[in-house]
């Protein structure tokens, strides 16, 4: 049974920094892409970040680029969002997702694999 559990999330004041992580078992993540989404209340999920699997490829929404980093470990299963400079727009439900293959994908129809999510709040 595959299963992504998200951690990390929480309450923060405005510029301040949180690193989400997402743990992946019963699953070799070494040959597909992991992306991160995001879906505020009343709108739609929206793409985040992506990293692929193999050859470094990685995607940003234009809202965080310069202040994400995503990256992956596959010997732990994990894949982690640096994110920093938080404002109170990025403030959602923040979720893991494993890809269909080993490319950088952007839509949720992409994804096969989903985490249950975590909380982000951006707030003073």
């Amino acid at each position: 049974q595959v299963q992504l559990v998200e951690s990390g999330g929480g309450l923060v004041q405005p510029g301040g920094s949180l690193r989400l992580s997402c743990v992946v078992s019963g699953f070799t993540l070494d040959y597909y892409a992991i992306g991160w989404f995001r879906q505020a209340p009343g709108k739609e999920r929206e793409g985040v970040s992506c990293i692929s699997s193999g050859d470094g490829s990685i995607y940003y929404a234009d809202s965080v680029k310069g202040r994400f980093t995503i990256s992956r470990d596959n010997a732990k299963k994990t894949v982690y969002l640096q994110m920093n400079s938080l404002n109170p727009e990025d403030t959602a439900v923040y979720y893991c997702a494993i890809a269909g293959g080993p490319l950088v994908v952007r839509t949720p129809s992409d994804y096969d694999y989903w985490g249950q999510g975590t909380q982000v709040t951006v707030s003073s």
